[in-house]
């Protein structure tokens, strides 16, 4: 019972924010800040220590995703507003076709999932994907949801990502042969978790496909003529120069680990520009010269439009804070210990343990990386001396790490504000969209462990 105690808080925890959120229609950041503090207190924590977990928690996340998020919400607006978006858009949809056009967004998002990290991906292709939608009257979730499919799997399952990099290190895996059985399970998972998935979603929730941009935080965009856009060439560069500088710079490391050279200031300097922070940066000033400067477009309408993003992102970022005060509080209060001493002395297969581990904690805590690190540590002593394949037990992990993203996730609220969905449309797209991706990286990790 000592054990089982902390995870029914955090399901009471769950059933108290949906009540006040759902019901009682008190505001989502305020509703998390709440739940935290009652779970911490439920979880025995002292004041002292509610009060610098909640801290923690906020300005960790923050910390993590700021700038980020700033970065990335600026860079996407001055490529709309200059018609960069408008011209991409319009460039693909010739290219596909209409019929075809989900395809077009999910190669694009497998594409640049790999190189970058969920959330700024998530930031630059939302404005590309908006404007898609509205050009050929699709619903945004259409294309939203096969896009946050595929920048969630690339994310979860393939380095150079942190938690698939960090797990493979933990488990002593060879990261070139996670990478290349990871690429197997992530191509099937990503057409089932999207273009597949996206047919029943619509039937679930068809009020959440009603309208063309369900999106609160782009603002308007304007319809430009032929002659007002810039070329593709560019725009796509504007775009795409974060992903460049992020797979530059991993390219790079890629090459000094293989040859062993030793670290100098040039690594150091690749380094420091493969950064999501600073790689976001230099390409929001590369699109101020060419989406503005070079076009003879005013540096104050410029930065109105920069400004004009932040403000629309600005509800989004308190919301993912709250999340993540209430996924510290979680861990704090010692939950993934308890789930720890539960599985402790099982006979499971490695594979399946590492995916119900991580699936468990994942759903307690929030975080798709803490689950998965502390999985490593608890699954690592049950592995020792055995014949089991160290990289699928990375991608099983990963894929535990993914199951049922809700209320106590970031990449939640993330999504919920960004596509401006109830919480019920919520639940029945991104969560569901989540819990398909781990059961299916689960089932095709397993299909390979009878053959590798």
């Amino acid at each position: 019972m000592e054990n089982i105690y902390p995870l029914i808080i955090v399901a009471l925890a769950v059933v108290a924010l949906l009540l006040l959120i759902m019901k009682w229609n008190l505001n989502t950041f305020i509703s998390l800040i709440v739940v935290a503090f009652l779970t911490a207190l439920a979880l025995g924590m002292s004041l002292g220590e509610i009060v610098e977990t909640v801290q923690t928690g906020l300005g960790g996340t923050l910390g993590d995703i700021a700038l980020i998020f700033v970065f990335g919400a600026m860079l996407g607006k001055l490529v709309a507003d200059a018609g960069g978006a408008q011209r991409i858009s319009l460039t693909l949809i010739n290219a596909f076709g209409k019929k075809r056009i989900q395809w077009a967004v999910v190669i694009a998002s497998f594409i640049i999932g790999v190189a970058l990290f969920f959330e700024v991906g998530l930031v630059l292709l939302i404005p590309i994907v908006y404007q898609i939608a509205k050009e050929i009257k699709l619903p945004l979730l259409y294309l939203g949801l096969p896009m946050t499919a595929a920048l969630s799997v690339t994310h979860g399952f393939l380095p150079p990502h942190p938690g698939p990099t960090v797990i493979a290190q933990q488990y002593d895996a060879n990261i070139g042969m996670v990478l290349l059985i990871g690429m197997v399970i992530a191509v099937p998972t990503v057409i089932i978790a999207g273009p597949l998935f996206t047919k029943v979603a619509q039937k679930l929730v068809p009020d959440a496909f009603s309208k063309i941009g369900n999106i609160g935080s782009l603002g308007t965009t304007k319809q430009f003529k032929e002659e007002e856009m810039p070329g593709f060439g560019v725009s796509a560069l504007t775009a795409l120069s974060p992903v460049i500088l992020m797979a530059v710079t991993t390219i790079v490391q890629l090459f000094q680990d293989i040859g062993n050279v030793a670290d100098h200031l040039f690594f150091e300097i690749m380094r420091t520009i493969g950064d999501p922070t600073i790689a976001l940066l230099l390409s929001l000033l590369f699109a101020i010269y060419t989406m503005g400067i070079a076009r003879k477009i005013p540096m104050k309408t410029l930065m109105s439009s920069a400004e004009e993003s932040v403000r629309g992102i600005s509800i989004i970022l308190m919301v993912t804070a709250g999340g993540g005060a209430l996924k510290q509080v979680l861990i704090d209060g010692g939950v993934g210990d308890a789930v720890a001493n539960i599985f402790s002395g099982t006979n499971l297969s490695p594979i399946f343990l590492a995916w119900v581990i991580a699936a468990i904690l994942r759903i307690a805590l929030g975080s798709a990386t803490v689950a998965a690190l502390t999985t490593a540590g608890m699954v690592i002593p049950l592995i020792e001396g055995s014949d089991v394949n160290l990289a699928l037990m990375v991608l099983a992990t990963g894929a535990g790490s993914l199951i049922a993203s809700h209320v106590n996730d970031t990449g939640f609220w993330i999504f919920k504000e960004y596509f401006n969905l109830s919480m019920k449309e919520t639940f029945a797209t991104w969560t569901l969209l989540e819990t398909i991706i781990s059961v299916s990286g689960l089932i095709f990790t397993l299909l390979l462990s009878l053959v590798i």
